[in-house]
């Protein structure tokens, strides 16, 4: 393919795209041609830094082949962590310039539970809810998310991220971490919610079977409702193909307006603005531990929660104007 014709095969491209995200793409380019992005010194000294980072990197990759590295009893694996979380911090600072407010809804120690939605096709609204808190919560805190029993059963996605400090989806793993004062995220919508269709975004799907109450009552943990607004247009689902989900065993199969149509550039994520709420939480010391056996009571507490992570969302729709610039 020559220069001209791939100028205007991204034209094309370009012309299907919302009028809101050509303005954005546009404006990008703009600016980086009028930057020292595309100065000869500037990538000299990018290569300069890189090639060290490299080198470093590499002897990491060789110590850690040599087992020479710790895990704690969880799997979490700190070293891991710093190797990933760049990119995390790229796509949480620059790319979907995630807004976090209520971080003083969380205490800097003893278990919480957070209690999120969930959506996006990839479920990355829980790296990015571990992410802020970690490097913006003032005491910097590791988010331990439980996650759906389904990732288990994928190499090497499982194994990252169990060292990235995620557990499977169990109330047993909940209640012990909770018991061990950790800050549990956990997100009662699961598949229902990552595979919603763009037409029901941010409305949220029944919480579950109150699972997540019922460790939050025996552990006396505050219940922090989190809302995230932004995830729904990263990967707009127009259609779940579940013929094809359950012949390859996915829980869902997603058709977007980019993907299968531009192969591998169809898990490029939109780069909408995010916004992360962290609510007033729910003190669960007010309540008998035993309630927790009460499946009505478990039922209304699950619903007083998911009508807070809806007030939250709703709010921040109401001031939302631009997908894409918040």
């Amino acid at each position: 393919m020559t220069p001209e014709q791939a100028i205007s095969h991204l034209e094309r491209l370009l012309e299907k795209l919302p009028v809101e995200i050509q303005h954005w793409l546009l404006d990008a380019l703009e600016r980086l041609l009028e930057s020292d992005w595309l100065d000869a010194e500037t990538w000299a000294g990018i290569g300069y830094v890189l090639k060290i980072a490299a080198e470093t990197q590499w002897d990491m990759l060789k110590r850690r082949r040599r087992g020479a590295y710790e895990v704690d009893k969880w799997g979490y694996d700190e070293e891991f962590v710093s190797l990933i979380l760049p990119v995390i911090g790229f796509l949480f600072e620059r790319y979907w310039r995630v807004e976090m407010s209520g971080f003083r809804h969380i205490a800097n120690q003893g278990r919480t539970l957070l209690v999120s939605n969930h959506s996006g096709v990839l479920p990355m609204d829980g790296a990015m809810i571990a992410y802020g808190i970690r490097e913006h919560h003032p005491a910097h805190r590791l988010v331990r998310a439980l996650v759906a029993d389904w990732f288990p059963t994928l190499p090497f996605i499982s194994s990252m991220m169990n060292k990235a400090g995620q557990v499977t989806a169990h109330p047993d793993n909940g209640r012990r971490l909770l018991q061990e004062d950790e800050l549990v995220l956990v997100f009662p919508e699961g598949y229902k919610g990552v595979g919603k269709l763009f037409r029901d975004r941010y409305k949220l799907a029944r919480f579950g079977r109150g699972g997540y109450v019922r460790m939050a009552l025996e552990t006396q943990a505050p219940i922090v409702p989190v809302s995230v607004v932004g995830a729904e247009e990263t990967y707009p689902l127009l259609t779940d193909l579940k013929p094809v989900a359950r012949m390859i065993g996915f829980p869902y199969f997603p058709i977007t307006p980019f993907f299968p149509w531009l192969g591998p550039l169809g898990f490029v994520p939109i780069p909408s603005k995010w916004y992360i709420d962290i609510g007033e939480p729910i003190d669960t010391r007010q309540y008998d531990p035993q309630l927790a056996g009460n499946p009505i009571f478990v039922s209304e507490l699950s619903d007083l929660v998911r009508n807070k992570v809806q007030e939250q969302i709703n709010a921040r729709l109401a001031q939302r104007q631009s997908v894409i610039f918040g």
